[in-house]
């Protein structure tokens, strides 16, 4: 049995607490597997970028074909059949269950369903974002642990709540930050602020980062609609209610730029009718099990953006380009007779300022 294991279950949870929480919690996340599949925490949230990018998994599978990051739902087949997923995609699969009122029209009997999604990062987010996951869906780090060790790493030893805590804990130490400045705010120091840019594309990018709104040229604060805040990832006084909102449809499951299998949920209402839902990843609906949440996800941070990519719940934006030509169709499509077109440079220039986020 694996030490980290034996002690918690010989001497306590009490002991276990008294060895310190950040060399505990350091080895759970960094080694321990709980006797599963092989994985650990940093299986799958590398310590430089938080997450895992297709880069990533092509270096480990040079290295180890056996890698545990190519196992069970890092897979092509969830089974440990190929791997052309992650080393193109870096998506894991991912089965979430079907609200009570919601089915699959081609699978009347489902209970859940298995999508394609990204790793989320682990920079900023234990000490600083409440809402963990990109459909929101765990209520603490301490229940994303304990689901994660017994989905993802398929444990056969149930981690103890001491464990869990500890393991929560080291995510919020300082290794767990894009910058000194979100750490020091972390900590209790002040907001970090908009950096002013340095280079004239930086300059004007800018702009659409801006709490600022002309209802004569949309350009202007047009992404701190939904990125606003100091992690950037909430929606300011400018957009519809509520302020501080933390999910926003931005059109990545209708574009569907990642190709993955779209289909269709039925959901039925209270009153008895029925809605259904055409989707490769209605996300947030899954939770609530309401239509009108369909293809809704959780707000990111912008803070540490050039380390985490690919970007979006369904990694289909790989570079910050391509966040910046995904956000330039949807700007064109938003606003029904009111079109938003960026120019080349505009996009260029929405890039460079994402690059400065730390």
């Amino acid at each position: 049995m694996k030490r980290t294991v034996w002690i918690a279950a010989a001497i306590g949870a009490a002991a276990w607490i008294a060895l310190g929480y950040e060399d505990a919690g350091r080895f759970l996340f960094e080694q321990e597997t709980f006797e599963g599949n092989g994985r650990t925490c940093l299986t799958c949230h590398g310590k430089d970028t938080g997450t895992i990018s297709p880069q990533d998994a092509q270096r480990r599978f040079a290295l180890n074909p056996r890698d545990p990051l190519f196992r069970h739902d890092g897979s092509d087949d969830g089974r440990g059949n190929g791997v052309n997923r992650m080393l193109t995609e870096a998506t894991i699969l991912v089965e979430i269950p079907l609200p009570a009122n919601v089915r699959l029209a081609d699978d009347r009997y489902a209970r859940t369903v298995t999508l394609r999604r990204g790793i989320a990062s682990t920079l900023n987010t234990p000490a600083l974002d409440r809402v963990l996951m990109a459909d929101g869906r765990e209520p603490s780090l301490t229940s994303q642990a304990r689901n994660a060790i017994r989905g993802h790493a398929q444990a056969k030893i149930e981690p103890t709540p001491g464990q869990l805590e500890a393991i929560a804990r080291f995510e919020r130490g300082g290794s767990f930050f894009s910058s000194f400045a979100m750490r020091a705010f972390a900590e209790g120091g002040p907001e970090p602020a908009l950096p002013a840019g340095v280079t004239e594309p930086e300059k004007r990018g800018r702009r659409f980062f801006e709490d600022v709104f002309d209802p004569n040229d949309l350009r202007p604060g047009a992404c701190a609609l939904c990125h606003s805040g100091p992690m950037l990832n909430q929606t300011n006084r400018f957009f519809a209610p509520p302020l501080g909102g933390r999910f926003q449809n931005v059109g990545v499951s209708e574009f569907n730029r990642a190709g993955n299998p779209v289909r269709t949920f039925i959901f039925r209402n209270a009153d008895g009718s029925e809605q259904t839902v055409a989707s490769p990843d209605p996300g947030l609906a899954l939770i609530t099990g309401q239509a009108r949440d369909a293809n809704t996800f959780k707000i990111p941070s912008l803070r540490g953006l050039r380390k985490t990519a690919p970007y979006f719940h369904d990694n289909s934006a790989r570079t910050l380009e391509d966040v910046a030509e995904h956000y330039a169709r949807l700007f064109e499509v938003l606003i029904p007779g009111k079109p938003v077109v960026l120019t080349a440079q505009e996009k260029a220039d929405m890039a460079a300022y994402m690059r400065l986020l730390e």
